[in-house]
């Protein structure tokens, strides 16, 4: 793995043990950019098109782009789907697709828009030469027609405001050179289709859940890996080839309580490599007490009717959901529309500086981080995907936010790139998180944290709440009713009431010592690491759900012999 740059921007090397820092004048830089790309047919293609462009791309009467940039995702994926004990789909699939952004202008201003810019087109998978180039060719003139057309739209534009933009269109970046292994799809997938296949008939087969057929409504588990390979070039000299994978499996299992609330359990397994994935065993346990706390939900009272504003203890789990949902986009840097003074977009574009968590509890985005508690980060990465070195950045410091995620799309402030500018497949780079970690000054121990609640509790002569899982619009799926003794009881039915920025702000009374990590492998993969979070004024009341009618008639009948 080759690694080199031009001085002035400092850059952790550790991120990859072979990984090469190179500090070079710009002649030299050249040269080695062409040397990182000469065995790669595919980097070599990309780059001798861009060069022809650079050279030729220009409409009579009509200035030159600027800047143009080429990326291709080779995008490996693979996914076998089990219900009620029968595999049901296995699939695998290859793709490239490209995308060209040509920027017409000057860095000061140019042709782009906050929605993104560029053209999109599949490429041939085989590394022919002649056929990435004509791809290539195909996709730049379109774009480049593209931006010609909205430099003149944005001109004509500008001249209705005033004030002129607070910020640069686009931010310059020093040349990178980054060459990385590749990667590819590597999982037991016969191993792995015998556990879901397991999995999605474990509710009808295994002693050990004390439940009917008829109680669960639907089970399925699927398993899917995903390897991205993804190659940059761009005509300030930036080379990179940067690979991925990650692996998921799921098991989701769901039914009705006897007054028609539907009911879901729905968790799994996430890695970096499938190795990372539970075993065997641990993924069947896994099974088994998902099915047990569907039958303790089906058997658990509705909560209370009477509105409810008091604490409520989130673990690990729950904590690094609110996170995700209510910080982390506020602090993605999402230029604001055109004509307005706004540093960015979201619930932060006024809390520069200002106190967004309590001042106990700071949050720090590290893509250099790869490795937390022996687990691989999804959301670690050397290089953004706009070409700019990755970089721990403060977020939030003693409460207090000092630091956006930045792209090379610039704001008010924060004039360059702090290396987040990260892209889904074919789609254009925006700010975003790569491992965002919580972490409290003053942590308390889980028993510290019951007992903080516990005292609460007592004070106020009344049960209090315990979060254990959430599911989407932070829904509680898994909510305790804690009684000042400190027993527990499960309840169903209820949702959080003026759970916001503001609660964050102001409600967030304690942090616990544990530190859970939750990996994403969505569109674009992040890591979250957060503690247990006690609230001391949280609204729970009664969802307002429709409740639907069971079943006319019980299942057919099954015997599922348990693997052996």
């Amino acid at each position: 793995m080759l690694l080199a740059q031009l001085p002035t921007r400092s850059f952790r090397v550790g991120v990859y043990a072979a990984c090469i820092l190179v500090a070079a004048s710009t002649v030299r830089y050249a040269a080695n950019a062409q040397d990182a790309a000469k065995d790669d047919p595919v980097l070599r293609a990309m780059q001798a098109e861009l060069d022809r462009e650079q050279a030729q791309l220009l409409l009579p009467g009509m200035e030159r782009p600027y800047f143009i940039e080429y990326r291709l995702d080779d995008v490996a994926t693979y996914e076998a789907i089990a219900n009620y004990g029968a595999l049901v789909q296995e699939q695998s699939n290859r793709q490239r697709v490209v995308r060209v952004t040509v920027r017409m202008g000057g860095y000061e201003t140019d042709s782009s828009s906050t929605r993104g810019d560029g053209t999109i087109a599949l490429a041939p998978i085989d590394n022919n030469p002649e056929a990435i180039r004509y791809c290539l060719w195909t996709a730049t003139d379109e774009a480049y027609k593209n931006a010609l057309r909205g430099y003149a739209a944005k001109q004509a534009a500008l001249k209705r405001f005033e004030t002129p933009p607070t910020e640069k269109d686009f931010a310059p970046a020093k040349p990178v050179v980054h060459i990385g292994p590749l990667v590819s799809i590597d999982i037991d997938r016969t191993e792995w289709k015998r556990r879901i296949v397991e999995a999605s008939g474990l509710y009808a087969s295994d002693p050990e859940v004390n439940a009917s057929a008829a109680d669960v409504q639907n089970s399925n588990a699927n398993v899917r890996g995903l390897a991205v390979n993804r190659y940059l070039v761009n005509t300030e000299g930036t080379i990179v080839r940067q690979g991925y994978t990650g692996y998921a499996a799921n098991i989701s299992v769901a039914g009705q309580a006897a007054d028609g609330m539907e009911l879901t359990r729905e968790n799994g397994t996430v890695g970096v490599t499938a190795k990372e994935l539970e075993s065997g065993p641990d993924f069947r346990r896994r099974v088994i007490d998902n099915l047990k706390s569907l039958q303790a939900l089906r058997n658990a009272p509705v909560v209370s009717a009477e509105d409810y504003h008091g604490p409520v203890l989130f673990s690990g789990d729950a904590a690094a959901d609110v996170m995700n949902s209510l910080f982390v986009p506020n602090v993605q840097a999402n230029r604001p529309e055109m004509g307005t003074t706004a540093r960015t977009q979201g619930a932060y574009t006024s809390s520069f500086h200002a106190r967004v968590l309590p001042d106990f509890l700071n949050a720090t985005d590290d893509p250099l981080t790869t490795t937390f508690a022996g687990r691989g980060l999804l959301g670690a990465y050397a290089v953004d995907d706009e070409g700019v070195p990755a970089q721990a950045v403060g977020v939030a410091v003693n409460g207090k936010l000092e630091n956006y995620f930045i792209g090379r799309t610039p704001i008010r402030d924060f004039p360059e790139s702090n290396g987040h500018g990260r892209a889904a497949l074919a789609q254009a780079a925006h700010a975003h998180e790569g491992v965002m970690i919580f972490k409290s000054t003053h942590p308390l121990s889980a028993a510290e944290m019951n007992a903080r609640l516990l005292a609460m509790a007592k004070e106020q002569d009344r049960d209090v709440y315990a979060v254990e899982t959430l599911g989407g619009a932070l829904a509680p799926r898994l909510l305790y009713l804690v009684h000042p003794d400190g027993t527990r009881q499960l309840v169903r039915g209820a949702v959080f009431d003026e759970l916001d920025t503001r609660s964050l702000r102001s409600d967030i009374v304690a942090a616990g010592v544990d530190e859970y990590v939750s990996n994403s492998l969505g569109t674009i993969p992040a890591t979250t690491i957060a503690p247990s979070l006690l609230f001391d004024d949280i609204g729970v009341k009664r969802a307002t759900l429709e409740q639907q009618k069971l079943p006319y008639y019980g299942p057919p009948a099954l015997n599922l012999a348990p693997s052996k």
